[in-house]
């Protein structure tokens, strides 16, 4: 990820125009048409060896008769001339291009890039529609329509997305920061801009349109730092692509892509649309700057009909309709009388509803408690004023501009309610064409607000720790991957889960039915009986499991038939005997899947869901990315149909939800250890309100084609980094990476300091972190930040403290990082600061970072003179007179850290 020189492209302040012409449909003359009459107040040098100017102004033949070297580069000229022109530009000084041509080839593409590379420009396209950035009079496109200046940047593939969405928003009113084609994203790409314009103080909501990602691990960092900082909406084309290789498992053949993509969306903390209406729907939204801060939502209308289909379309969609409080109803009755009836929602407040009923029913739903937004429904009348209704909307809303409800309307009609949605949308009072659109824009905001607290929510801590026993699986995987064997065998699977702590019946092997029946005599019990093979992975299919088996005799016998029954179905699989399990008596417990395939973007993938042999039927699971926690696992549960049952009903009770979640954890660590294991399902794995057990499963096991965590599109956990330190009494800590866990941690180390230490760190006087503060430092992206904390018991409780915290932040392009370290104002002069200090250091060392800087208050004398032992150069903050900037310059290279 890298943001390096994309303020040439955003911010120029020279451009040249390559290929510019006077002719009146060539792109460079309507590219030079935008680029001349957007505003732009720098110079704009047309090239064009055959025109004597351009726009009325003076051409230039070459790249090299320019005057001044330009910021940015506009490129319309063939694909076979441009990369001449890069070199030529670069050897100028320019430092970022917009190629705007198509049709290049893999190696003209290439060849562009490799020109490129040297002089570090940057470059948008090739096929690109160009940029528009209308706050600065940029318009660098061959679009038809130059935008009105607002706060909402678009990063979009599609050309005629851009167009369309610019189209539509002209006539809206809406404005932009930023609308940005990408065409081929041969260089920029979207986490490239997600880092840009994340860090843009113009833009407040980034709106994405994607139709594939080309690095998910880049992709992800981008997006979750991104949506942390302001709305990310996004749309993804291509929903009904082709599901992903089937493979012969359960998992395979359900983790299609798109679901694969709503599982990396919702991680990031972004909300999806879907659908061009949608995303019109969600550009208005949010330029009028919406807070949604829950899910119960209330129906005001001047139409029955309307409220009950606007009603069907909240509920059918999962939305909850508010119950209003009583005082809201005593204040309606008041108010408008009997037209209130009994104060339901929704509410009616007749075909004749004029201004005043209108304010005065808003001014009542906006005190509501019970709400959490209204939507406004208007039909036309012969009777009323659409529009005097609609400016006693908005007269309503600013008089309780203090309240927190959003207000969302429906103005029903063409001509009469025009006027109106141009007054909604002149206040940035988000308005929709039907009552079903406005519903739909209310949730999208609603399972965005969830997104977020997903993001920012602070996981329980893991109930229990446990240690894998991870050279008893390294041993099974190596045997299997020696053998040329793809599949695990049953046996070896359940040993495999067993090393991780998941619940496991009794399996034995057996190579005979006379040791199968043996086997069963040492068990006892109701027993199952399956074949044991590595070619065959559906036993039930081809005869080879049979159940509720009791005595030895009985699964001798079994064992023999169900010999000839294989080698009748399967004539060329390989028999290695049998296995024989306790069949677990548990007539409560429900039957779960937990898998996990690998998607070729994205990497490992989680499933979780409905069990059993009817499994591809029922349909009924959710996916998400590893590295799971406590609150991962349960939101993952939560978006299946077969949550509500796990949660027990009459006279079931409920499952063991913490020991699911466990089961979840425990098989997402496996994965994320042992990048060999491409394809994982337990099915079933059985729940009931004692716990889980894994009745089956199957591992595929290979060589990786990337090693370690890289192939993760999330960085997980860096387990290498825990060691051990000892401070000047002698007392010994562990240092490990922070965790989001560790919240709770970080507010008891806050509240045990001095005053006076609050203040020399923060910069200002401080009592006690916000649960925001608290999660955005302990829930960091370990791709590009680390935190290191010394923790150990208390010397009263015996409970795990934080003694210390030392973290550094890199910038995208990952060449400076600012650090921050706190110890404990009781730790002082014991050397702890400085060995986290010197950790982090030889982390970014390790990271290539060059260098490592922070901010100090100039009164906060025991910081600085361990920034000075540590060799750090100090230099006088002018900006800030009692702030001293620290900063030291770093060498080496990358190393296993970097993973």
């Amino acid at each position: 990820m890298t943001v390096r020189n994309l303020d040439h492209l955003f911010k120029p302040t020279s451009i040249a125009l390559i290929g510019a012409s006077r002719k009146a449909n060539p792109v460079g003359a309507v590219v030079a048409r935008n680029l001349f009459n957007a505003g732009f107040d720098g110079p704009i040098m047309p090239v064009n060896p055959t025109e004597r100017a351009v726009e009325g102004v003076l051409a230039y033949k070459t790249v090299d008769d320019l005057p001044v070297t330009p910021d940015l580069a506009v490129i319309c000229t063939p694909p076979d001339t441009v990369a001449a022109t890069i070199d030529a530009l670069g050897k100028r000084g320019t430092k970022a291009a917009i190629v705007i041509p198509g049709g290049f080839s893999k190696e003209q593409t290439q060849k562009l890039l490799d020109t490129a590379k040297p002089h570090l420009m940057r470059v948008i396209g090739p096929n690109s529609l160009g940029i528009m950035v209308p706050g600065r009079g940029l318009n660098a496109s061959f679009g038809h329509v130059t935008p009105k200046k607002g706060d909402v940047a678009l990063v979009a593939q599609s050309s005629m997305v851009v167009t369309s969405i610019a189209d539509w928003a002209t006539a809206r009113g809406i404005g932009f920061s930023h609308l940005i084609s990408m065409g081929d994203k041969s260089d920029v790409d979207f986490g490239d801009l997600l880092d840009y314009l994340a860090g843009d103080g113009s833009v407040r909501a980034i709106l994405l349109y994607i139709e594939s990602i080309s690095n998910a691990r880049k992709f992800m960092s981008a997006a979750r730092s991104a949506a942390r900082q302001k709305p990310v909406i996004v749309i993804k084309a291509g929903r009904t692509d082709e599901a992903l290789e089937a493979s012969t498992s359960h998992t395979g053949s359900l983790a299609v892509s798109d679901a694969v993509y709503d599982a990396a969306f919702r991680r990031a903390g972004i909300l999806r649309v879907n659908g061009l209406d949608e995303l019109f729907d969600a550009v208005g939204t949010l330029a009028t700057g919406v807070p949604i801060t829950g899910d119960r939502l209330a129906i005001l209308t001047n139409g029955g009909g309307m409220g009950v289909m606007a009603t069907d379309a909240l509920i059918l969609a999962g939305g909850k309709l508010a119950q209003f409080a009583p005082e809201t109803q005593e204040a309606l009755e008041k108010a408008l009388g009997g037209i209130a009836g009994n104060g339901r929602n929704p509410l009616r407040i007749g075909a004749d509803a004029s201004p005043k009923r209108y304010a005065d029913a808003l001014n009542a739903l906006m005190q509501d408690p019970n709400n959490d937004a209204v939507l406004v429904l208007n039909c036309p009348s012969a009777v009323t004023d659409s529009l005097a209704a609609a400016k006693a909307v908005v007269d309503t809303m600013v008089a309780n501009k203090t309240r927190k409800h959003p207000v969302l309307t429906s103005w029903l009609g063409d001509g009469s309610a025009s006027e109106a949605r141009k007054l909604f949308a002149a206040n940035r009072v988000p308005t929709y064409d039907t009552p079903s659109h406005a519903v739909r824009a209310f949730l999208h905001l609603v399972e965005y607000r969830r997104n977020q607290e997903l993001l920012m929510e602070t996981p329980a801590s893991v109930p229990e720790d446990f240690q894998p026993d991870g050279i008893a699986v390294r041993k099974i995987i190596a045997r299997a991957i020696a053998e040329k064997r793809e599949w695990l065998t049953e046996y070896e699977a359940k040993r495999v889960l067993a090393a991780y702590g998941i619940p496991v019946v009794d399996t034995r092997c057996a190579d005979t039915p006379e040791e199968a029946a043996r086997c069963a005599a040492m068990i006892g019990g109701p027993l199952a009986l399956k074949i044991l093979s590595p070619d065959i992975t559906h036993k039930s299919d081809v005869g080879g499991v049979a159940l509720h088996l009791t005595e030895p005799e009985e699964v001798q016998a079994e064992a023999e038939a169900m010999l000839a029954r294989v080698r009748e179905a399967v004539p060329g699989a390989r028999i290695e005997g049998f296995t024989v399990q306790e069949m677990a008596v548990r007539p409560d417990a429900y039957e779960l899947i937990v898998g996990m395939t690998e998607n070729e973007l994205f990497g490992p993938v989680l499933l979780f869901g409905e069990g059993g042999i009817g499994v591809e039927v029922v349909e009924d699971y959710a996916l998400a990315l590893p590295p799971l926690n406590m609150k991962l696992a349960t939101e993952l549960m939560g978006r299946t149909r077969i949550w509500k049952q796990l949660q027990g009903y009459r006279s079931r009770a409920a499952v063991d939800l913490e020991a699911v979640s466990m089961a979840l954890n425990r098989v997402s660590q496996l994965v994320v250890d042992f990048p060999e294991i491409a394809e994982l399902d337990i099915n079933p794995l059985l729940a009931d309100a004692e716990g889980v057990m894994a009745l089956d499963a199957r591992i595929k096991v290979g060589v990786p084609a990337l090693p370690g965590a890289k192939r993760l599109a999330i960085r997980p956990y860096p387990k290498a980094l825990e060691d051990r330190l000892s401070i000047k009494d002698g007392r010994q800590f562990l240092v490990r990476p922070i965790l989001p866990e560790d919240e709770p941690l970080v507010h008891h180390m806050v509240a045990n300091q001095t005053p006076e230490d609050l203040r020399l760190r923060f910069f200002a006087p401080l009592k006690r972190l916000s649960h925001q503060a608290a999660a955005r430092l302990t829930q960091i992206d370990y791709d590009r930040e680390m935190g290191l904390v010394a923790v150990g018991p208390d010397p009263e409780t015996g409970e795990t403290i934080m003694y210390g915290v030392v973290r550094i932040t890199a910038d995208p392009d990952n060449l400076r990082a600012e650090y921050a370290v706190m110890v404990r104002s009781d730790m002082k002069g014991q050397g702890l600061g400085y060995q986290l200090m010197n950790r982090i250091l030889d982390y970014a060392r390790s990271r290539g970072i060059k260098e490592v800087y922070g901010e100090v208050l100039r009164e906060n004398t025991n910081m600085l003179g361990m920034c000075r032992a540590l060799g750090f150069i100090r230099k006088e903050n002018l900006d800030e007179p009692g702030v001293v900037e620290v900063r030291i310059e770093l060498g080496g290279g990358i190393g296993a850290a970097a993973q």
